[in-house]
């Protein structure tokens, strides 16, 4: 499938729903980040927002990234509208032909599925690369499929943490896996209904 294509699906994806007016945080994300000291943070996918802004108002410098010009839209008015456009740069960015440039502290990827074209193992190892010593990479993946996902396909393969920090293929001696675990919560969807989610995650440090 074309950019073109990937593009209006999730332009329609996100204008099929009203924009949020104060997007959650991931739970993964929250428990992982609270109590790290802030930095430059890259926020691949950044959807509605929720994660870019969590970021920002704890003080983060957060570059937040998206296909979808819809998303890029509402993610800089919304922080724009809490007065932290200063701490927050939306860009509109295909992963599939080009990574966004800089040094981070942390780069976060929530949720980075899409039936469209995307070499994963190398956006994650790009992301990898772009962290500072120290820095940390937070992937998390459906384990499970929502009532309300999207992607309904039962038999879509659900890849756990240690098969993507395989995938990417880090030498141990610049890069530690600290977390790699598929953990449950109770989710809740768009609609206000819920339902228990699996997550996996896998959490990588730089080391040098």
């Amino acid at each position: 499938m074309s950019t073109t294509d990937a593009v209006t699906f999730w332009d329609g994806v996100h204008a099929a729903r009203p924009a949020a007016g104060d997007p959650r945080p991931n739970a993964r994300l929250t428990e992982t980040v609270t109590g790290l000291p802030p930095g430059d943070a890259l926020d691949l996918g950044c959807g509605d927002g929720g994660d870019t802004l969590w970021l920002a108002r704890l003080g983060w410098r957060v570059t937040a990234t998206d296909i979808s010009h819809v998303a890029v839209e509402r993610v800089t008015a919304l922080a724009r509208s809490y007065g932290m456009d200063d701490r927050v740069t939306a860009v509109r960015a295909d992963l599939h032909t080009s990574f966004p440039a800089g040094a981070f502290d942390l780069v976060c990827a929530h949720y980075l599925h899409t039936s469209f074209d995307l070499d994963r193992a190398t956006v994650l190892r790009a992301a990898a690369h772009a962290l500072r010593p120290g820095g940390r990479l937070l992937v998390v993946d459906h384990g499970s499929v929502a009532p309300w996902s999207w992607n309904q396909d039962p038999d879509i393969h659900a890849a756990g943490p240690r098969e993507v920090a395989a995938g990417i293929g880090l030498s141990p001696e610049t890069w530690r896996v600290e977390r790699a675990d598929a953990a449950r919560r109770i989710a809740t969807g768009p609609d206000g209904s819920t339902a228990e989610v699996v997550d996996h995650v896998l959490l990588v440090r730089r080391t040098a």
